[in-house]
């Protein structure tokens, strides 16, 4: 009998183990598709929506190091003024790794399909759940 009482609070321990990180991986998903369809919409306060609103943010790009949200969102409207320049955005998520209850690690494809010319790159994010929201707290983008 204590076996079988010991291998049923294991299951259901498991099963709420599992639960809990399958619906934390699905809110940072619902963040990415919140990040391309917003882009895709042009709007990009609410792309940058998803990042951490700090002076502590870290975006890697081709330039280099830059910190803070504000400054981030600077260099994507002076990047990306207009939407031709913006085109249309898609992920294609390559992992989605849970690192501890309070961190997930995503690496990943991005393409703009534009007019004036494709591009396209790899990523890779920290995400950290901050007042019980997911948010990226670092970006490497190339």
């Amino acid at each position: 009998m204590q076996k079988i009482l010991l291998s049923f609070v294991i299951f259901f321990s498991f099963i709420t183990v599992t639960t809990a990180q399958s619906k934390d991986e699905l809110a940072i998903r619902k963040s990415l598709s919140v990040q391309s369809t917003a882009w895709n919409k042009g709007d990009l306060e609410i792309f940058m929506s998803t990042y951490w609103k700090s002076d502590s943010l870290m975006f890697i790009g081709k330039s280099g190091v830059t910190y803070g949200w504000q400054k981030t969102l600077e260099n994507y409207k002076k990047n990306y003024p207009d939407t031709a320049a913006m085109g249309k955005l898609d992920f294609n998520l390559l992992s989605v790794k849970n690192l501890s209850p309070q961190y997930f690690f995503v690496v990943g494809k991005w393409h703009l399909a534009r007019s004036i010319g494709d591009l396209a790159g790899h990523f890779t994010l920290l995400f950290k759940k901050i007042n019980n929201r997911w948010v990226i707290i670092a970006d490497h983008s190339s």
